[in-house]
């Protein structure tokens, strides 16, 4: 396919911020596609298009990962370039996010509307289920076993499918897209009536309020889960190719959903304790 073959994983886990081109550009084509071709359900066939242009790229990557270990010998070794993999999967997110917002904002709303009516109903679910007068512990516990739960179907998709958890991985980029371009479309109607310089400082500003809502502990849950899902695709592989036998391709794996559930423990925290502080530290810069 064309789109795959523009961009080398390997070349990209040297160059990571190609990664984050790579992913806007997939997601970008497949919001537009999706949108001509079946526009009821644009928003999970974007989906699909976006894992389907990325896939050979996530695959070829676990695979090198998986011929990694039998390589090294050091775990500390393992675990310094599987983090070259983690930081360029990131700027993958950050890039499908990015093109998601960015057609939340150049669309018109009825197309918006019908596009994203699923993410719209995923971010409602979310928002429904932590209002109200909720114990700060309450909703930490509340938020880890819901991110936990994803990461463990980040975790089975990619041991039965290889890269599996790209799809989960990729909805996910499209829910916080579209609730970031939410946010700021709903800040820029407030300040609608700036003009001049004012006006593009509230339009950064919007923009900057979205990305301290919802990518702040939205990286770090993302990279909980493509962590996850960097262990389930080796060991799937190791299976494959009959390597599970090697006691280092399950302590790797095993190493590798630890440090996950680790991250997923810290992005819950400073959900529930940081977030919102930051936010309304962050409101009366806006003039909101």
């Amino acid at each position: 396919m064309v789109l795959e073959s523009i961009f080398n994983p390997f070349v990209m886990k040297k160059r990571p911020w190609q990664m984050f081109i790579a992913g806007y550009v997939f997601a970008f084509i497949a919001v537009i596609l999706a949108n001509m071709v079946f526009q009821s359900q644009a928003g999970m066939l974007a989906v699909f298009l976006i894992v389907l242009a990325s896939l050979p790229i996530l695959y070829t990557t676990i695979k090198n990962e998986e011929e990694i270990d039998m390589k090294f010998d050091s775990e500390i070794k393992l675990l310094k370039e599987h983090t070259k993999v983690l930081v360029f999967l990131i700027f993958f997110f950050l890039g499908i996010t990015s093109a998601i917002a960015t057609t939340y904002l150049v669309l018109p709303e009825a197309s918006v509307n019908t596009i994203y009516s699923t993410q719209h109903q995923a971010i409602q679910g979310v928002s429904s289920a932590v209002s109200g007068k909720v114990v700060a512990f309450d909703h930490f516990v509340n938020v880890f076993f819901n991110n936990m739960k994803v990461l463990f179907f980040c975790l089975v998709f990619s041991f039965l499918y290889g890269s599996g958890a790209l799809f989960i991985l990729t909805w996910n980029a499209s829910v916080v897209g579209a609730a970031s371009g939410n946010l700021i479309k709903q800040q820029l109607a407030n300040v609608a009536s700036l003009a001049g310089m004012s006006g593009i400082s509230a339009y950064f500003g919007a923009i900057s309020l979205s990305f301290i809502r919802y990518m702040i502990h939205g990286i770090m849950e993302m990279a909980a889960y493509f962590i996850a899902g960097l262990a389930g695709g080796i060991v799937s592989i190791a299976l494959i190719k009959h390597n599970l036998r090697e006691e280092k391709v399950l302590i790797d794996a095993l190493d590798l959903v630890l440090i996950s559930i680790s991250i997923l423990f810290a992005a819950a925290y400073v959900e529930v304790y940081w977030t919102k502080s930051i936010v309304e530290a962050f409101l009366p810069l806006l003039g909101s």
